[in-house]
């Protein structure tokens, strides 16, 4: 397959690969971390000119030497919105609801914490920039409360302020997914809340794709005009992504025997899969461009990569890459620059390292043409 196209356009939680290194499909390809300087160590100087014995440098426990780290020593992270800089994004930690603005060489800084419930796999679990987050600087986050699950509007300095609410919450299914569709509308994935009746029910919000306006209404141009509901068939959603160019949404399912990808088609049930998973390996966030996508496994510690065509299906040889080496990853999100950024989460059912968890950037895979198996 040739190389991936550049586009120019940001989308938040999903984005154009640019048309760089092309290559063929290898049994084992790689994500290099982002080219540039090693960052130095926190804390180390210069050995004085002047002779006798000479300490150590100090170690700040906090700092990762690998130059793909933009962040440490977070909570395990739910979700990621990368700025329209590319050079520094927001990072929702789930369990603590805590919103940072995060960018390598910079503490990362707590724009809002919002008060959340982590039963049945809630918590914060997405993020989406607004359409015109240039103008406004407000962000969205997809939560779990005490009452329901809920779309929250946050404006710097101010409160977090819900936008779309009653989302039914269970003992499971309480993830959801979010991100802005390139179309000035967002794009929601709600679990089903443990009641695989909830997505076949169409009055339900859960285990549905929606798609509102900035203040929790149909978008303009859904199917129905008077229903948020694209699609319905979730049943705990790990990831959404969508390339607006084509207009072609994906989301991760890790409900029923198997993790799943699914290929939205707006006004139609999910319906069969576009890619299964019978081992389970946790499947989570996910980006997309016309020629790849990339989903994040958590249990697998590692990410995934396939090849689409138009049709919703797969060309060339899928692959595991970066397995074992950041370990359990979860949200993804690319920034205008094609790089691909990635959080972990070890200290929730991991085993993390001294500077986990922590937010990657990275040079994402390429693709080639071998057939499918």
């Amino acid at each position: 397959m040739g190389a991936i196209m550049a586009v120019g356009a940001l989308l938040t939680g999903c984005a154009q690969f640019p048309d760089e290194h092309p290559s063929a499909w290898s049994e084992q390809p790689s994500l290099e971390p982002q080219a540039g300087p090693q960052p130095s160590i926190e804390g180390e100087q210069p050995p004085p000119e002047t002779g006798g014995p000479q300490q150590p440098p100090e170690r700040t426990p906090c700092h990762d030497p690998d130059p793909a780290v933009v962040a440490t020593c977070l909570d395990p992270v739910g979700a990621i919105a990368v700025l329209p800089d590319g050079q520094g994004a927001l990072v929702g930690e789930r369990a603590t609801g805590r919103v940072l603005r995060v960018q390598r060489g910079s503490a990362p800084v707590e724009l809002a914490r919002i008060p959340v419930n982590t039963a049945g796999g809630g918590g914060l679990t997405g993020l989406a920039l607004s359409p015109s987050y240039h103008e406004d600087e407000l962000f969205y986050a997809y939560v779990t409360t005490g009452g329901d699950n809920q779309v929250v509007r946050v404006a710097p300095g101010d409160r977090p302020k819900p936008v779309l609410t009653g989302i039914p919450k269970g003992g499971s299914g309480n993830g959801g997914a979010l991100i802005d569709d390139g179309k000035g509308a967002l794009l929601v994935a709600t679990g089903n809340a443990g009641n695989p009746g909830n997505a076949a029910n169409p009055a339900s919000l859960a285990g549905k794709i929606l798609r509102i306006d900035t203040f929790g209404k149909p978008a303009p141009g859904n199917p129905d005009p008077a229903s948020p509901v694209l699609a319905s068939g979730l049943a705990a959603p790990g990831g959404l992504c969508a390339v607006a160019a084509t207009g072609t949404y994906w989301v991760t399912d890790r409900g029923g025997p198997q993790d799943a990808l699914f290929q939205v088609r707006p006004g139609q049930p999910l319906g069969a899969p576009a890619w299964t998973w019978p081992d389970r390996p946790g499947v989570a966030g996910c980006v997309a461009s016309p020629e790849l996508v990339v989903v994040a496994l958590a249990d697998a510690r590692a990410m995934f990569t396939l090849s689409p065509t138009p049709e919703g299906a797969f060309t060339g040889q899928p692959a595991k890459v970066l397995e074992n080496r950041y370990g359990r990853l979860s949200a993804a999100a690319l920034g205008p620059d094609g790089l691909l950024w990635a959080g972990t989460t070890n200290k929730a059912g991991g085993q993390p390292g001294p500077t986990d968890d922590r937010v990657l950037r990275i040079e994402p895979p390429t693709g080639g043409t071998a057939g499918k198996d």
